[in-house]
């Protein structure tokens, strides 16, 4: 286990927290230290649920380690049944307390409570948050889901959504946008889990026809089981993106065994029209970083290239689980996967590869917004400004709409922080000027301060005031960049003051190499 400032995921028993978290009528007893309970920082700060997440504490101290901490469990199970009264219990260890091995399935079970108690053994030193939620489905699916469970018999084919969790990243609106598309479609929904499902529900899994796993990362464990246990189909397209859209249709379709109308698939996203218009030529060719977690990153990879005509440069993800599928993609784009769990790494695959647009986790954004590169949030992790109050989902064509605004307005307000540097000094429009309507006369012509970064790469670099000028006519998303070429073109020529014949050289210099 590696300590770190920043991780992208916290260890399994959060990813056992979202599930439970998500569900009704299920709650989770965790044996861990006093220190360990974060669940309500997470649930009610973060994605700001208005109530405080299913999870009890036995919180023993270091004074109880001499006593009877497997007492102190059953007692804590006992007591949260008795104020809770859950139709289903999770019972599992943080990774401190998994270290005692006072066996919480086994003690939770002695107590002959009249509901499932279903044993979490997540090893916290090898797994994480994502597996331990796909570990947590897939043990509570196994455990409820009758399968003496009949097929239903309506009229319509019926599925069930498998996938959303809590702290998802728009898991909430995909829901809404991807039910409402497959109601158009002729498909009626069983069972939407974990998000939202009680017992009960799992129960009836059965009854659907296929299923559809939205997030892989979360449900390809249980979807798999259900497939060999009740004969289910499972649709693997994850909808995000028009294309990835019409083909998750024409999957659903072909699974149903049913037609499609054609102007369905077409689907109303503004995506594609602005993708052809004369204004979109501005973003082709732009270079693309992308980090997150599989699903998205890939998705993300697939929409930049195809859908925007941006250049994917960088493709990476820190779920493990699913490196091969990610490595796979890389290889359609030309580039190499980034497999880590280390923010560092990540910031210095940025940092070398210099992209005009950042998509990735909240750890991205702060490295981004370090590197002066604009940038767009795609995956978890994310903070509260990412749980927005309105509807903004990511999956379907809706969430196509909502991914293009994400994406290119860093871009374009890029561009308009360009032409107002442009036009910083000019007599009209600098910050100490009149309004030109009023014709009031211009005596002060304000000096353009550098940013943060710029003066900390030039502390021992000496530029004339003509070279300073010019560097700031550069768009500001590129102009650290050149900045620091130009400074190691002088040291590597012998130069000791820049010039603006120094810049051009410069710029000569590097683009030759290209």
């Amino acid at each position: 286990m590696q300590l770190t400032l920043w991780t992208y995921e916290a260890p399994p028993h959060v990813g056992a927290m979202r599930i439970a978290t998500a569900m009704e009528g299920v709650h989770y007893v965790l044996h861990a230290p006093q220190g360990d309970t974060y669940a309500d920082l997470l649930f009610t700060m973060i994605e700001r649920r208005p109530k405080r997440p299913p999870v009890t504490y036995t919180t023993f101290q270091a004074r109880d380690l001499g006593g009877d901490t497997a007492e102190l469990f059953k007692t804590a199970v006992a007591e949260a049944y008795e104020r809770f009264q859950p139709q289903a219990i999770l019972v599992g260890a943080s990774c401190t307390a998994e270290l005692i091995q006072d066996d919480p399935g086994g003690l939770a079970q002695a107590l002959n409570l009249p509901v499932p108690v279903i044993p979490l053994e997540l090893p916290a030193y090898q797994k994480k948050e994502n597996w331990g939620a796909a570990e947590t489905f897939y043990r509570l699916v196994r455990a409820l889901a009758d399968p003496a469970c009949p097929r239903h018999t309506g009229s319509r084919p019926r599925c069930n959504l498998l996938g959303p969790t809590a702290l998802g990243f728009r898991h909430r609106d995909d829901i809404t946008e991807i039910t409402g598309l497959l109601d158009r479609i002729g498909i009626d929904i069983g069972v939407v889990a974990p998000m939202g499902a009680c017992p009960a529900d799992l129960a009836r899994l059965g009854e659907a026809d296929f299923n559809i796993v939205l997030y892989p990362e979360i449900a390809n464990t249980a979807a798999q089981w259900l497939q060999k246990t009740f004969r289910q189909p499972t649709v693997k397209t994850v909808p995000i993106g028009v294309g990835a859209t019409r083909d998750f249709i024409a999957e659903v379709a072909d699974v149903a065994g049913i037609e499609v109308p054609a102007e369905l698939v077409a689907g109303s996203s503004r995506l594609p029209w602005y993708s052809h218009s004369v204004d979109s030529t501005y973003l082709t060719g732009k270079r693309v970083f992308i980090f997150g977690d599989a699903s998205h990153a890939i998705a993300a990879a697939r929409i930049a290239h195809a859908e925007l005509g941006f250049k994917v440069v960088g493709l990476g993800t820190y779920s493990r689980e699913m490196a091969r599928e990610v490595r796979d993609a890389a290889t359609h784009y030309g580039i190499e996967a980034l497999i880590t769990d280390d923010y560092l790494e990540v910031e210095s695959r940025v940092s070398e590869l210099q992209p005009d647009l950042v998509l990735g986790t909240q750890m991205e954004r702060h490295i981004a917004k370090r590197l002066g590169i604009p940038c767009a949030v795609i995956s978890a992790p994310v903070h509260v400004q990412d749980f927005p109050a309105r509807y903004s989902p990511q999956m379907g064509f809706e969430g196509a709409n909502v991914i293009f605004d994400a994406w290119v307005h860093p871009l374009m307000m890029g561009l308009e922080e360009h032409l107002l540097a442009m036009f910083r000094d000019d007599f009209e429009f600098h910050g100490e000027a009149a309004p030109s309507h009023l014709g009031h006369p211009v005596s002060v012509s304000p000096v353009v301060p550098e940013t943060v970064a710029e003066v900390a790469d030039s502390d021992d670099t000496d530029w004339a005031p003509d070279a300073e000028r010019e560097l700031r006519k550069i768009p500001f998303f590129v102009r650290g960049k050149a900045r620091r070429n130009t400074e190691r073109f002088a040291r590597e020529q012998g130069i000791a003051r820049i010039t603006i014949e120094t810049l051009y050289h410069a710029k000569a210099h590097f683009s030759s190499q290209h």
